[in-house]
């Protein structure tokens, strides 16, 4: 009897595997981070996160109750720090220059989708606070087109609460994480007839979804399963 490889995209390596459990710990007592919607996300394949920003940490936040590693897509000035570079260069993220062509960074992200990952991107383009979520920026458009990959929203709360815009500092707090239902067959051919500013405003509205269940959740509600529309 033989057994299929794990794609490379299921493997996480030795560093990964080193920030882990740490992470892991901060998250669950310090930050008292729950989720709910894992049973959303289809581990046999690759999938693009679509996640609201509210914060610098929102990709570990987003990543760590995963089983596998999620290649995020960062701006490449943030390879040219010290320390974040090595790490980044090291922990599957992928840079993405704003000013020059990113058809480099589509094909390694698209890529990276076949192979199994998780890729994240942040739609917003920037960091937003509270339940709001901000118009999505269409870069994200080009990923969405060209994979057969499942789509999922993803919604953060609190994490502008724990680290808001200039804090040096990680405060205690209270954080939710909800991951949604991939986008339906019918939603991802609406992308085919639609243009896209009326698909940016579809997208947001799901990962608006998702916010709006982890809102609920962080004010003490009970976790709920969010269903595709």
């Amino acid at each position: 009897m033989t057994t299929s490889k794990p794609a490379a995209g299921q493997i996480p390596n030795l560093l990964w595997h080193t920030l882990h459990w740490p992470c892991w710990v901060l998250c669950r007592t310090w930050l008292r981070v729950n989720c709910s919607g894992l049973e959303n996300i289809d581990n046999t394949k690759g999938g693009l996160l679509l996640v609201n920003h509210q914060s610098f940490l929102d990709p570990l936040l987003t990543a760590l109750w995963l089983t596998r590693p999620v290649s995020y897509l960062a701006r490449d000035s943030l390879f040219k720090l010290p320390v974040l570079g090595w790490l980044l260069r090291r922990t599957y993220v992928i840079p993405i220059s704003r000013e020059a062509a990113r058809g480099g960074s589509i094909r390694l992200a698209l890529e990276r989708l076949e192979q199994g990952y998780l890729v994240g991107i942040f739609p917003e383009g920037t960091r937003s606070s509270g339940a709001e979520v901000r118009a999505f920026r269409p870069g994200f458009l080009a990923l969405v087109r060209r994979t057969n990959q499942p789509v999922y929203p993803v919604g953060i709360v609190g994490s502008d609460r724990v680290m808001p815009r200039g804090a040096w500092f990680i405060r205690p707090g209270k954080i939710q994480v909800v991951y949604g239902t991939p986008f339906t067959v019918e939603e991802m051919a609406r992308l085919q007839s639609s243009d896209d500013a009326a698909f940016c405003e579809l997208a947001r509205q799901r990962v608006s979804e998702c916010v709006a269940i982890a809102n609920r959740q962080h004010e003490g509600e009970p976790p709920r399963i969010l269903h595709g529309n």
